[in-house]
């Protein structure tokens, strides 16, 4: 019987599956909704429904019954961890053996196609995750938005909100990102707009929406909004370098790639790369693979099955 194989990217706004055969060609993929969340009953059903639901249009795509499937090997990567989500994930999905990580492993080993190296994620939240040749590991932030996610869009906003009513307030240097952010939103001064974000409508994910009002701004000249994006390169390189001093020996040229839309901005990002080249010598790359090709070449390598990914990975 063919080895088959599934790789699980499970995020904060998305799912994705894809599926391989023993040759590594990948044969099914599928997509879903956020499944970061299980600790209530509604949560336990969307993770259902995203997870189940991106695997069985993987199968289809495969040709393959999704009731009846057995996998060699899967890995799911989660945002927010793996500890309250491997019980779902394995009654969901039968497979002979199972690693169920964190987002940031998968994003690294398709970032990396399988090698050492880090990978920095700046999308509504931020941290860095790094491995060596060794195997051994190392992350750097990832404490959420209260203690933490510098340099990620829900940081960027704040930012840029409090730079706002710091110039309504007077006591802060005058900046448009206060008109953007109105127009952007409808409040009607950046006092009615902080009480907006403190309601639920106003979800992590939607206030890191408006973090491009920021790069807008610097375009423009905004001095407040050039100094926040130089602020938050700085940051995501600071932690970039945290998990280098971990890993790898002073020196060591480590490839080192990004992902998440904080990295949209090119003042940032320029910012970022110049200061991981000055810090620890090295350049920074696009990912060569999807995080969910990077679960899916963990799930290959689970097997002892050394093939690489071909196919739409």
């Amino acid at each position: 019987m063919a080895r088959l194989y599934a790789g699980i990217d499970g995020g904060q706004s998305s799912t994705t599956a894809l599926i391989a055969d023993e040759g590594g060609r990948v044969i099914g993929r599928g997509g879903g909704g956020p499944c970061n969340h299980v600790g209530t009953n509604e949560g336990r059903a969307r993770f259902f429904a995203a997870v189940g639901g991106s695997l069985d249009e993987a199968c289809k795509m495969a040709s393959l019954d999704s009731k009846a499937v057995a996998f060699a090997a899967a890995c799911l990567g989660f945002s927010g961890g793996a500890e309250d989500k491997e019980a779902y994930a394995r009654e969901l999905i039968r497979s002979s053996k199972y690693k169920i990580t964190h987002d940031a492993e998968i994003a690294l080993s398709g970032a990396t196609a399988g090698e050492p190296g880090i990978i920095i994620i700046a999308g509504t939240g931020s941290m860095a995750f790094g491995r060596n040749a060794r195997g051994e590991h190392a992350r750097a932030g990832g404490w959420g938005y209260i203690f933490g996610d510098e340099g990620g869009g829900f940081d960027l906003t704040r930012r840029a909100l409090r730079a706002a009513l710091q110039a309504e307030e007077g006591w802060g240097a005058p900046t448009m990102l206060r008109d953007l952010l109105l127009n952007a939103t409808g409040a009607a001064d950046a006092d009615d707009l902080m009480h907006r974000f403190y309601k639920p409508e106003y979800t992590r994910a939607r206030i890191a929406s408006f973090a491009p009002l920021v790069t807008q701004a610097a375009a423009a000249g905004d001095r407040v909004a050039i100094e926040i994006l130089k602020r938050a390169g700085a940051k995501l390189a600071g932690l970039v370098e945290g998990v280098y001093k971990h890993l790898f020996p002073a020196g060591e040229n480590v490839p080192v790639a990004y992902i998440g839309g904080a990295f949209r901005s090119a003042p940032l990002l320029a910012d970022f790369a110049e200061l991981v080249r000055v810090h620890i010598g090295s350049q920074i790359a696009a990912p060569r693979l999807s995080p969910a090709a990077g679960a899916l070449l963990e799930a290959l390598r689970l097997d002892g099955n050394q093939n690489e990914l071909s196919g739409h990975a």
